[in-house]
């Protein structure tokens, strides 16, 4: 970490030293917390997280912008007011964002693209979240696809996931994944998993049987020096998923419902994600935290794998 990030950027004491030693560490994303989950169910899940991680032999670092800073690990008293966000003050932040906040010393939380660039500022290489951003459906007329592409393209970090979220095109976006050159990589199954649901109907490059095949992969690419991320799709544990063909006519709905609203932009993920749990009576949240303390033990597994072959 050079002496102009500093400026920015505050880690604690003992991720800077697990990252010093070469011991490994696992990214948090925020968002999850702030615009992801309802309070207190999400300042529950932020400790259960945490705990997994460390119970798996690794250190959790949630990232998040406290007052214009950057946070590589939060205190209690962070992870708070971001669960709370009262008013709707904590704002979600992506790549464009970030210079903004940091120049006016606003709170946010980060993103799959701003955890990642965080991570990577501080030489985290393993970060897990519940699902990916990706290739919006009717993108060819919105232009909107997100971010979270870009970055798995040029940033050096291993994203664990339980695939993309389902109200996306899922082919469009491994197919994004494919011109940008990032391997998607599946832990244990042969088609990419889209969140709430083990299947997708489409196909991963790669299946990896144990934690140490992606630690080897990764070290592979980023010892040819190849720029970019790596994808990991890992499916939720088959007894807390839910049918894919009930999600789709959810899913559906809850599309139908953003459009009559006016719903658009940055704004649409958290209001459909929120609108799945009422229309599921909850049933979605509730695969939704079971399958991001999943990624986390998984994230953990690999980044212990990797931290040992050096």
């Amino acid at each position: 970490m050079n002496n102009l990030l500093n400026q920015y950027l505050d880690v604690t004491p003992e991720i800077s030293a697990a990252i010093r030693d070469g011991a490994p560490v696992v990214a948090l994303e925020s968002t999850i917390l702030s615009h992801g989950m309802p309070y207190p169910q999400n300042l529950d899940f932020a400790h259960r997280v945490e705990e997994e991680i460390r119970k798996h032999g690794a250190l959790p670092a949630t990232m998040a912008v406290i007052n214009g800073r950057m946070k590589a690990g939060l205190t209690e008293g962070d992870l708070e007011l971001l669960c709370k966000n009262e008013g709707g003050t904590v704002q979600k932040l992506s790549r464009r964002d970030l210079p903004i906040a940091l120049a006016t010393g606003v709170t946010g939380a980060t993103t799959v693209t701003t955890t990642m660039m965080l991570a990577n500022f501080v030489g985290v290489k393993f970060f897990a979240t519940g699902g990916i951003g990706g290739v919006h459906r009717e993108a060819q007329t919105s232009f909107d696809i997100s971010a979270d592409l870009q970055e798995l393209a040029q940033t050096p970090v291993a994203v664990i996931c339980a695939g993309a979220k389902m109200i996306l095109d899922i082919g469009l976006t491994l197919e994004y994944l494919e011109t940008m050159g990032v391997p998607v990589i599946g832990m244990g199954c042969s088609q990419f998993p889209s969140f709430y649901c083990r299947e997708s109907g489409f196909d991963v490059d790669f299946v990896a049987e144990k934690p140490s095949d992606v630690a080897d992969i990764a070290a592979t690419k980023w010892n040819l020096g190849l720029k970019g991320g790596l994808l990991i799709g890992n499916p939720v544990p088959a007894e807390h998923a839910l049918d894919f063909e009930t999600m789709r006519g959810v899913i559906e709905q809850a599309l139908s419902d953003a459009k009559k609203e006016g719903i658009h932009g940055k704004e649409t993920t958290p209001y459909l994600l929120a609108r799945i749990v009422e229309i599921t009576g909850g049933e979605a949240l509730a695969t939704n935290i079971e399958l991001a303390l999943n990624n986390a033990r998984v994230a953990a597994d690999i980044a212990v794998a990797y931290a040992n072959r050096n």
